[in-house]
């Protein structure tokens, strides 16, 4: 008992029952498969958290529309990387764009990712904030001013009329960009779901709740890194945004957990041959990060104080720390999510008679360590960008409303 408390590793440190000998060799997916639709998920709530601003008008969440597309940017940035680290030859990867096969939902992931990181994000945030790149242009030293005069591509046109046209541009990219965004993460529980030898990941809903809980995620990162940054610049939390902010997330956790819970009632009604090995796998070597973890920590837990703290007065202070809390918890989940249908769906034997076994390396090509370092990465490359595009204050919303030639101020933090 000791062991299974304080060392979780050794949950997965014995087969049961009968399983074939070239199963327990390992499992050919590990924390690194896991990390990938992880990333992807949080890339893809964090854009559509951004879209209600332009596409649904949600005038609440303006405050972090710009932030949200940055932090959107930064994960998409690093969202092939467990990808790459799992083939152990990533320059093979090249072979996607040279050698197309469209009827492999991998290698279209490729032309997915491409569409939506160039011809959909950048050209958003590009967009968004060119006018602010001009101004900063004009008055930044010589290498900065190189810098800012390429991510404008020498445009420094900052009419009305230029304006104009760039806020339709972001509309149209806003629109064209939630189905964009959906389809980039809803292949990943479609890969998944089409498994029909896999029980563990056989469900015409695997897509779709991949997809709900990508909301879920993308949205609670946002609200995290907005709350982070606004108490590291000391300046105050808009709880206008805030509050709106924790009614999304609420609403998105219903439809999430709606979903899961139905997924699996559906599993138990259906009953095939496998559900004895499901049922085993689900009360022994997964029952802590399925029911504790996942459903109860990540989904329940936090459904419930975001409904009470709709109804219950308090002081905004200590609010923003059950949001905060609420928030990391609800990522906490979902990645346990992610772990659940990557990690056991490998772990139950073909023979559905057994299960096999799963030991995290902390050194090593899919290790720890490796995991770590890819998530720590999106988080240095935000600050980075924060620090060359500010995204607080300074909307380009507002520059039609200008009169020609006047100077709008640019990074200036939203109260």
């Amino acid at each position: 008992m000791y062991s299974l408390l304080f060392n979780p590793v050794s949950l997965f440190a014995q087969s049961t029952s009968f399983v074939f000998p070239n199963e327990r060799h390992g499992l050919t997916w590990g924390i690194l498969i896991v990390l990938y639709p992880y990333i992807t998920g949080l890339v893809a709530g964090a854009f559509i958290l951004a879209s209600l601003v332009r596409v649904f008008n949600t005038e609440a969440v303006r405050p972090v529309y710009r932030l949200a597309l940055l932090t959107a940017l930064a994960f998409l940035v690093c969202a092939t990387m467990p990808l790459l680290g799992h083939l152990g030859h990533p320059e093979r990867a090249l072979e996607i764009m040279m050698t197309p096969h469209v009827t492999s939902a991998m290698a279209i992931f490729g032309f997915v990712y491409a569409w939506y990181l160039m011809a959909v994000l950048l050209l958003e945030v590009y967009f968004d904030y060119r006018w602010d790149m001009v101004l900063a242009s004009q008055r930044s030293k010589p290498f900065m001013k190189f810098v800012y005069t390429i991510f404008t591509l020498g445009v420094k046109d900052i009419s009305p009329k230029a304006l104009a046209f760039d806020d339709r541009a972001e509309r149209f990219l806003s629109v064209i960009g939630i189905p964009s965004a959906v389809l980039l993460h809803g292949y990943v529980g479609f890969i998944f779901g089409s498994l029909a030898g896999n029980p563990w990941w056989s469900s015409v809903l695997m897509p779709v709740i991949f997809l709900c809980s990508a909301i879920v995620s993308g949205i609670a990162m946002v609200f995290i890194v907005y709350m982070v940054t606004t108490w590291f610049r000391r300046q105050r939390i808009d709880m206008m945004c805030a509050n709106a902010i924790g009614r999304i997330l609420m609403f998105a956790l219903i439809f999430d957990l709606t979903l899961e819970t139905l997924d699996v009632v559906h599993r138990m009604y259906e009953a095939g041959e496998w559900v004895d090995i499901l049922r085993l796998l689900s009360s022994g070597y997964l029952y802590y990060t399925i029911f504790l973890v996942q459903f109860f920590l990540g989904g329940i837990v936090p459904l419930i104080t975001l409904a009470l703290m709709q109804a219950v007065k308090m002081t905004d202070a200590v609010k923003m720390r059950y949001y905060f809390l609420m928030a990391v918890l609800v990522e906490v989940g979902v990645f346990a999510m992610r772990w659940n249908v990557v990690i056991g769906g490998q772990l139950s034997s073909k023979s559905f008679k057994g299960l096999t076994t799963f030991r995290l390396e902390m050194i090593g090509k899919e290790s720890l360590m490796t995991f770590l370092i890819i998530l720590t990465l999106p988080f240095v490359i935000l600050f980075f960008l924060t620090k060359l595009l500010p995204p607080w204050g300074g909307h380009s919303d507002e520059s039609s409303d200008l009169p020609s030639g006047s100077t709008p101020v640019v990074g200036v933090p939203v109260a």
